[in-house]
């Protein structure tokens, strides 16, 4: 383990808040357009809030490695506009009528022009990436879209069936853990440094990126409306199997494993309630089971840059942060 202190909330805080909010600006500026309605639709994502945790990640690996040039702001929007476009997109697909608490773009704008925004905000991420003049940065870009569309539908595919461990951590390594491996992995293209660095801080992203996504799938399960921003248990009324869930089917009595299958088959909470799939849940200690898992990479994430050079002192603050991260990811109640 590194022998550096994890850095406080505070500090972390202190660090990066002018880069994000000049991430911020960066990114609406990158999605002005004459079409208005484009203009309208990113402004509103935008003032949606959100975590904003993939520029934030970027950010600390660049400073980490001792980049500190304006690339970074710029890839920072890129990184979140990308991730804007997958919300679009999922919303559509989920047929989702909320997100942080608000209406969904596809309920204020319609589906039709929300996908063509999602699409212009991915062409619009490429073309300032392409300004890098920069083929790594755009080898991870690409990579990175076709992994989450692939993985999109693999998991539209699967909707209301059975799957195994293995299936659900390939599912979020596509569509969640893949955006945190590479927005480390652009820090460190920036930065230019050698194979083996890159491959640990995307290792990293790896790891916490598995944490972020179990976490968000059992308060899914657990968390209130008014907290998450959306419908409690969005994943099973959508025919999702998370983790918590896959190791109950694996351990319950066959009523219990029929009360699950019977809430994925009909996508809904008509014929068994949500309190009867929390009591199966935690009947077999599966949230525990779930949120063990994602301790345990968000310790691997930790180990993984646990012997990182350190460049100058802000590089050490920078990497403080990275070690804040991972309990951030596992804490947090949204």
């Amino acid at each position: 383990m590194s022998s550096l202190p994890i850095a406080t909330a505070k500090e972390v805080f202190d660090l990066v808040r002018d880069d994000l909010s000049a991430v911020e600006r960066e990114f609406g500026r990158q999605s002005k357009s004459e079409v208005v309605v484009i203009q309208d639709i990113a402004r509103y994502l935008l003032s949606g809030g959100g975590k904003r945790i993939r520029p934030l990640l970027l950010l600390l690996s660049a400073k980490a490695l001792g980049f500190t040039g304006e690339s970074r702001i710029r890839l920072g929007a890129v990184v979140e506009m990308l991730h804007t476009a997958t919300l679009v997109h999922d919303d559509i697909i989920d047929e989702a009528q909320t997100r942080r608490g608000k209406p969904s773009a596809n309920t204020a704008w319609g589906a039709s022009k929300c996908v063509l925004a999602g699409d212009w905000l991915y062409m619009q991420s490429f073309q300032t990436a392409l300004d890098e003049r920069n083929f790594k940065i755009l080898d991870l870009l690409i990579g990175l879209t076709q992994q989450m569309v692939e993985g999109e539908l693999l998991q539209m595919q699967k909707l209301g069936h059975l799957i195994n461990e293995e299936e659900y951590f390939d599912l979020i390594f596509r569509k969640t853990a893949m955006l945190f491996k590479v927005s480390m992995q652009l820090g460190a293209a920036l930065a230019g440094v050698d194979e083996t660095v890159e491959q640990q801080l995307g290792e990293y992203g790896r790891n916490l990126g598995l944490a972020f996504q179990i976490v968000d799938d059992v308060l899914d399960l657990t968390g209130e409306e008014a907290t998450l921003g959306k419908p409690a248990a969005s994943d099973l009324r959508e025919g999702k199997a998370t983790l918590a869930v896959i190791h109950a089917l694996e351990r319950g009595t066959g009523a219990e494993r029929e009360a699950i299958r019977t809430v994925l088959a009909d996508r809904s909470f008509t014929r068994v309630k949500h309190s009867t799939i929390l009591d199966i849940l935690r009947g077999h200690g599966s949230l525990d089971y779930a949120m063990d898992a994602a301790r345990a990479y968000a310790e691997a994430a930790r180990q993984s840059i646990a012997d990182l050079p350190q460049a100058n002192a802000e590089a050490g603050r920078a990497l403080r942060a990275l070690l804040w991260v991972p309990g951030y990811v596992t804490d947090r109640d949204r």
